[in-house]
């Protein structure tokens, strides 16, 4: 369930960052009420994950599921650069988010 949180958190990084955009340096109301709303949210989230999660793991997790999200949304509806060697950066977070899930219960012999 921790999991499924740390994502939800993640999920909202990415609303607040790109809200940010929005808020024109929170001088408009309701963009700012919205991304305000999501960093709570989102930080509130992460602390509640962290209570099984490492918190290395999930920080690391909660800013590359930010990281993506923000990127590729940024390719697909805000005009940002598409190119070959961006997108492959990006799976490398990818990866290396997966590689911290699946190695996070993984215990040294």
């Amino acid at each position: 369930m921790n999991w499924l949180i740390l994502f939800i958190a993640g999920l909202l990084e990415i609303v607040w960052a790109i809200g940010l955009k929005y808020t024109d340096g929170f001088t408009k109301l309701w963009p700012s009420v919205v991304t305000i709303g999501a960093m709570i949210g989102s930080v509130y989230l992460l602390s509640v994950a962290v209570r099984s999660i490492p918190v290395g793991t999930a920080y690391a997790i909660w800013t590359g599921i930010g990281a993506v999200g923000v990127a590729a949304i940024g390719m697909i509806a805000l005009g940002e650069p598409r190119h070959a060697l961006r997108i492959a950066c990006i799976l490398l977070i990818v990866l290396g988010i997966l590689g911290l899930k699946l190695f996070s219960e993984v215990r040294p012999a």
